[in-house]
Order: structure tokens, then sequence, then C-alpha cells
């Protein structure tokens, strides 16, 4: 291997591809590519969690705010779930981690939500108001708070 690791991680990563790809398995820094396919894992959940919590701001935003609704507050919506929907297809195995970070989310959520929107936190539900099926589902917007 021409670069180490702390040298230039995408050098690095390309050459221990070829190095895998040659069969040259001696070669490979083992403990560097576990390192990063572990990372790459925590990277696909973090990307999910993001996604989650944009998703649950604007709905948030939507219900809480109707007469500040926006073509731009749709397309967020659209792109998080779309985002989401993406990962899974890439990785099967991550179907369930929205469920299992639906309530973290939504805190984050929450808390954008009020700062975001100048209104207290109180008026936002402690708990998601969303069952996780409907935030997802790309026909699913909340009805105004105000009706």
């Amino acid at each position: 291997m021409n670069v180490t690791y702390d040298q230039d991680l995408v050098r690095w990563a390309r050459e221990t591809a070829e190095l895998i790809r040659e069969g040259s398995w001696q070669a490979v820094d083992v403990e560097h590519l576990a390192e990063e396919l572990e990372d790459l894992s925590k990277s696909e959940r973090r990307a999910i969690a993001s996604q989650l919590v944009r998703l649950l701001l604007h709905l948030l935003k939507w219900q809480h705010q109707p007469e500040r609704r926006s073509d731009s507050w749709i397309d967020s919506i659209t792109d998080a779930r779309l985002q989401i929907e993406l990962a899974i297809q890439d990785s099967p195995s991550l179907r369930p981690y929205p469920a299992q970070v639906l309530a973290q989310s939504y805190q984050r959520a929450r808390r954008s939500a009020a700062m975001q929107t100048g209104q207290p936190l109180s008026i936002f539900p402690e708990t998601c108001p969303y069952r996780l099926e409907q935030a997802l589902d790309e026909a699913f917007l909340p009805e105004s708070s105000m009706s």
C-alpha cells in the first residue's frame, strides 16, 4: 500500500479496495478497514435519524403554522421521506431503525420547531403525535392544530 490511512483516507480506501480485488489480503490494513465498515453503518443510521428529524420538524410546522405553509415545506417533507426510503432500500436491515429512534428524533424536531416558529415548546405535544407509518406515508399531512 502506497499511502496510510492517516495520510489520505480516500486514496487509502481506493488502494484497499484494489488490494481486496487482487486478493492481496496480507497487504490489507484490516484494523482500519474494520473501523471504516463500522463507521459506515453508523453513518447510515445517522442519516436516517437526521432525515426523520427533518420530516417530523416540517410536519409539526405544517400542523402548527398553517398560515405559513409553503411548497418548500412540502418539498422538504417529500425529500425526507424519499431519503429514508432509499436508505432502507439500500440496507434493508435498517427497516426497524426509524421506529427505534422515533421518540428521540421527535424530541429533537420538537425543540427545533419551537425555535424556528418562535412558539413555546409546550405548544408541541410531548410525545410524537404521528405514528411512524403516518409520517412516512407520502399522502399524509397533519391537520391544522387550529382546527
